[in-house]
């Protein structure tokens, strides 16, 4: 999405979201698509779009021409182009992270892995400092989340992508999260080596979709996203297969473990952490939808 501010004026602006509704509804596409991009790129309110009383408004600030903006979403409605792509923003939490085709664009159910963190360390404080690991950050959600609720905890936010990084370090300095967190290129744990032992707590969305799914899920996911960030490889466990491996020597005892999963894959995971015999209260947890989708342990302690 292009920096340069462009202005229109309501009428104009009016004219095309009628036009971009009427496409949306031939071409399949939710209409509620059409007001949430011209709040995000015109800083319209909802009311004001309800009732069209920005029609009349002499001049209204874009953050792209209306040319690009129609390009773009005719791009959403030929090319399936997320619409979270066309206006570089999607909600998160309570939050706007910045997105581009670079990174994933963090989903709702995701939010609910903060939600168990804060769970998992309601009765254990001391885990609500100290070192947090966000591994595979993507565009820094999970990071700002973390930050946002250990105040008093550093987040380390690991990415192999150079360009998800730029994502996820611009969220942070925009959201006012810089200081607590720091940002590391490089695969899983290994950035982090010098701090073995010392993580309170490790959180991650893996890539976990088989290689053979990718090509059969939405256009959105398969034709945009990055699929470094979707493909889990044959049976899609390859990066939590090595995440129940690699983590114990990382967390400090009594540690949390946890991820995101596919649906279906909570068994294969759950028998994982037991056969690695390094973690203890084991437990799967639903997503918004009732589906099996996270998975948490904890470090054992040493003997």
């Amino acid at each position: 999405m292009a920096d340069k501010q462009s202005v229109v004026t309501g009428l104009e602006l009016w004219q095309w979201r009628h036009t971009a509704i009427e496409a949306a509804i031939a071409s399949n596409v939710s209409t509620a698509e059409v007001d949430w991009l011209l709040q995000e790129i015109a800083g319209l309110d909802r009311l004001a779009l309800l009732l069209e009383s920005f029609k009349d408004k002499p001049q209204i600030p874009l953050k792209l021409s209306l040319f690009d903006l129609d390009n773009l979403w005719q791009k959403r409605l030929k090319d399936r182009l997320p619409v979270q792509y066309i206006a570089g923003v999607t909600p998160w939490r309570k939050f706007k992270i910045a997105v581009s085709n670079s990174v994933l664009i963090p989903r709702p159910e995701t939010e609910c892995l903060i939600e168990l963190a804060i769970a998992a360390t309601a009765d254990l404080p001391h885990l609500q400092q100290g070192h947090w690991a966000d591994l595979g950050t993507g565009s820094g959600a999970i990071a700002v989340g973390l930050a946002d609720t250990f105040k008093n905890a550093t987040i380390h936010a690991v990415d192999f992508s150079p360009e998800a990084l730029e994502v996820a370090m611009a969220n942070a300095r925009s959201l006012g999260f810089s200081e607590r967190i720091r940002f590391y290129q490089g695969s899983w744990w290994n950035p982090l080596e010098c701090l073995k032992g010392q993580f309170s707590g490790m959180v991650s969305n893996p890539p976990y979709i088989p290689t053979s799914t990718i090509p059969t899920l939405q256009p959105e996911v398969t034709n945009h996203e990055p699929h470094r960030a979707l493909d889990g490889g044959l049976d899609g466990l390859d990066c939590i297969r090595h995440l129940v491996e690699v983590s114990p020597t990382y967390l400090q005892p009594g540690g949390i473990w946890l991820i995101e999963m596919m649906a279906g894959q909570a068994d294969a995971v759950r028998e994982m952490l037991q056969k690695c015999d390094l973690y203890s209260n084991i437990q799967i947890h639903k997503d918004l939808a009732g589906i099996h989708r996270f998975a948490l342990a904890f470090k054992n302690y040493e003997l």
